[in-house]
């Protein structure tokens, strides 16, 4: 069982691992943690007495006050979040507790390793029946602790799913299952009862919440399918995550539709762009010299456009187009803010005809204008580009389309 750490409990409560986020801000700045960090420990305190077990955590409450007072470091600070729930869950279970960090490993350079991390893993974990594994965190090979950027806790429950030879792996959250479209835009969207991983990655990707999409290669690499399950409603069957699931049902066309703002265009003209090698890998290493990637590519003969990351840019907004500028000398250049894009997903649009039609007809009816369109030969997902001012009509309109 892999724990992540307290959430929050209702409105304006705070999440553990925010505070110990503050309490290391705090440490760093040389300002006192007492008060905020007994916030914390009354936290576990207090789930310790509603569970009614017999468990003094003082020593490690302690130890850890003490390693974020001397420097221990961002990533140990936020990472006590799920220890400290790892061992109540382990007590109350009656289950081995077993800290990740030994066998969880990054390199040098943070990047997660995930053959070594296999074998270690794998070994441990044959000696155990039970355990309780903290997620979020392993370590550096000089033994800090090194968190996962995000979504932590479904990474790691993937990666011991991996190393465990496990027949599946139940992530347990608090939605029945994974949803088609975002809840704070559609009303009551339906649940998917089953999905691929090809699928779910694309929907993670463009902004579908509930499971974070680097927790899906673990798995996904030997087949291992993935049960998304709600902690409150035990007894529903949630969604399973498979690799394939033969022929969907003709009725079936799409099976969620996502997204996300935030994005820059740059629209670059050239006459005769087609017939000068090496155009685009020069566009494109102008940018990654800048240190920033491309989403998409949508071009024509004498045009591309390169969908980027506003936020990612950011200072190297003017380096990049004086870049492309001094590479490629274009006829002209211009760059466009506040696209937001859609990704529309579903193994049954292969089979569909006329489903990009539907897509744009939905957008026309809402009085949508379509700034970007790219699909894949694969026929697998439609993206497409609107203002940012538009996005959630454009949602809910496609939605309307295909879910009646």
């Amino acid at each position: 069982m892999i724990p992540s750490a307290p959430g929050k409990r209702f409105d304006g409560d705070s999440k553990v691992t925010d505070m110990l986020y503050d309490c290391y801000n705090l440490s760093s700045s040389g300002e006192d943690v007492e008060e905020l960090f007994s916030r914390v420990t009354e936290r576990y305190d207090s789930i310790i007495g509603e569970l009614g077990i017999d468990l003094d955590l003082t020593e490690e409450y302690l130890h850890i006050k003490w390693a974020i007072t001397h420097h221990a470091g961002r990533d140990y600070a936020a990472s006590r979040g799920e220890y400290l729930n790892g061992k109540i869950l382990a007590s109350f279970l009656g289950f081995d507790f077993l800290d990740p960090a030994p066998f969880i490993k990054f390199a040098d350079d943070g990047v997660f390793e995930s053959e070594i991390t296999n074998t270690l893993l794998g070994t441990e974990l044959k000696k155990h029946e039970y355990a309780v594994i903290p997620g979020f965190y392993g370590s550096m090979p000089n033994g800090t602790i090194k968190t996962f950027s995000r979504g932590g806790s479904d990474i790691t429950g993937s990666i011991v799913a991996r190393a465990s030879y496990a027949s599946i792996y139940e992530n347990w959250t608090d939605v029945d299952g994974f949803l088609m479209a975002d809840p704070r835009i559609v009303d009551n969207p339906k649940t998917i009862d089953t999905i691929t991983y090809k699928e779910l990655r694309e929907l993670s990707y463009m902004g579908a919440g509930v499971l974070h999409e680097d927790s899906i290669f673990p798995v996904r690499s030997v087949g291992i399918p993935i049960n998304i399950k709600n902690t409150n409603h035990p007894d529903t069957m949630g969604t399973m995550i498979v690799s394939d699931v033969g022929a969907p049902e003709s009725s079936t066309v799409i099976t969620g539709i996502a997204g996300k703002k935030g994005f820059s265009v740059i629209s670059i003209e050239k006459a005769m762009m087609n017939s000068e090698t090496g155009f685009g890998r020069r566009v494109l290493e102008a940018i990654e010299k800048e240190g920033v990637s491309f989403e998409h590519l949508p071009s024509g003969i004498d045009t591309m456009s390169v969908v980027l990351d506003t936020e990612m840019m950011g200072e190297s907004r003017d380096r990049i187009l004086n870049r492309i500028c001094s590479t490629v000398e274009p006829d002209t250049i211009t760059i466009e803010d506040g696209l937001a894009l859609i990704a529309v997903v579903g193994r049954g649009m292969v089979k569909a005809k006329g489903t990009a039609a539907r897509v744009f007809n939905a957008l026309t009816k809402a009085d949508i204008n379509i700034k970007m369109i790219d699909q894949g030969s694969s026929e697998f997902n439609i993206i497409i580009g609107v203002d940012e001012n538009v996005f959630e009509s454009a949602l809910r309109s496609i939605y309307s389309e295909f879910v009646k």
